[in-house]
């Protein structure tokens, strides 16, 4: 089958060679083997337009996949080699192989650098990628506005990202990284976003759009990208934080905010919301913006503060609301128990800034997502419905907060 039955000396190819098992080779040869006869190349090489379709990816984006994996030779031929090579050393190679992969894909004219014009091209085509398949959904924000919020994320000081600017930028969007680092496969573009289940509410009063959903669950397993089911949503149920809780189901949750700045931002919530007199929740909890910047925020570690649900409590020293990380009275994020006012402030808990123009923030729209996994029992038991005393019979005495006003931010 010409080069694709070849040996070779390149110490390139010899090296990724290592990185598979006799099986993933065969494999690999039998692929390229398939996508060369559709080439018509008599069994040698790949053209672009086969490839790209085999990726999922046209445009430019999917010219310069195809040039970096023929390595950049110019001739619009994709060899055996070339294969193993690319995928010896962007898929099995090691993170910093993978990062600089990552970065030259996103200079699209492959000119050394990566300009926010670049940025706008990429996104838009993961975009098509991702949704163009997808029914209508909700459109709280224009795809403008949505690509804009990824790329302002950078905090870029000049029109291009340099190599620093892109590390500390794909750890903010771990769904950009996920999937470009993967598209040297062809992928189930379902796989990495949630179906958004909304019932009979206007999309157009819905905060999560579609993109949105793909941004905060690149920091989920894929287990958890099934099913988000609304469960509250304050045009609809009010703002009212007993009605919020009466609605709310065993599991995870992702919470979403509006407030009168035009800010989005929120947390996903690893554990149901239900009274504590301490901080709960562990490390799968993050923080996230939306718009007008797309950023997640993982727990750093530096403390355990991660989730808050204070529910009927009399002491000045425990707030009655809900929220995240800092410390109390100092929060990360946090909406008082009468969902008109609440704060963010930067915190350790998750590394993240104030995720609003102000520390003090106003609720204009208030929406919670439940998280249903792939593979569980889709027959949930209804919520539990009453009254907050009568969904929450803990101790009346849970009032001993020594040490926790002082736990660090």
């Amino acid at each position: 089958m010409g080069n694709s039955e070849s040996s070779s000396s390149d110490p390139r190819f010899i090296s990724a060679t290592r990185a598979f098992s006799q099986a993933e080779l065969e494999d690999l040869r039998s692929l390229h083997a398939s996508l060369a006869a559709e080439s018509q190349s008599n069994g040698n090489y790949i053209t672009p337009t086969v490839y790209k379709r085999y990726i999922g990816i046209d445009g430019p984006l999917g010219d310069r996949v195809f040039d970096l994996v023929s390595q950049k030779r110019k001739d619009q031929k994709l060899t055996f080699e070339d294969l193993v090579i690319a995928k010896g050393t962007y898929e099995k190679g090691t993170n910093d192989d993978i990062e600089e992969f990552i970065y030259q894909i996103l200079d699209l004219s492959g000119d050394g650098t990566v300009k926010r014009s670049d940025l706008e091209v990429v996104l838009t085509s993961m975009f098509d990628k991702l949704f163009h398949q997808e029914c209508p959904e909700p459109k709280a924000q224009s795809h403008q506005e949505i690509v804009d919020a990824f790329i302002n994320s950078a905090n870029l000081t000049s029109d291009s990202m340099s190599f620093e600017d892109f590390k500390k930028w794909r750890t903010l969007l771990p769904a950009v990284r996920k999937f470009l680092g993967s598209l040297l496969m062809p992928s189930d573009s379902g796989s990495q976003v949630p179906k958004l289940l909304y019932g009979d509410i206007d999309p157009r009063q819905i905060l999560l759009t579609k993109e949105y959903a793909w941004h905060i669950g690149g920091a989920l397993s894929p287990t958890e990208l099934g099913e988000w089911k609304l469960l509250y949503h304050s045009s609809v149920h009010g703002m009212s934080f007993n009605t919020f809780l009466g609605h709310m189901q065993d599991g995870p949750s992702v919470l979403i905010i509006k407030d009168t700045e035009g800010c989005i931002y929120g947390g996903y919530a690893s554990q149901p919301w239900e009274k504590h007199a301490d901080y709960y929740g562990d490390m799968k909890s993050f923080l996230f913006q939306l718009y007008p910047k797309a950023s997640i925020f993982r727990p750093t570690g530096a403390n355990h503060n991660l989730q808050w649900c204070g529910v009927n409590f009399s002491s000045d020293s425990i707030p009655n609301g809900i929220g995240f990380g800092g410390r109390v009275n100092h929060f990360g994020l946090f909406i008082s128990a009468n969902f008109d006012q609440g704060h963010t402030f930067a915190c350790t808990t998750f590394g993240s800034p104030c995720l609003s123009n102000t520390s003090k923030i106003c609720p204009e729209t208030i929406e919670c997502w439940g998280v249903v996994p792939r593979g569980a029992d889709q027959e949930r038991p209804e919520a539990v419905k009453g009254t907050v005393l009568e969904r929450f019979k803990e101790d009346r005495n849970m009032l001993n907060m020594v040490g926790l006003a002082d736990s660090s931010m």
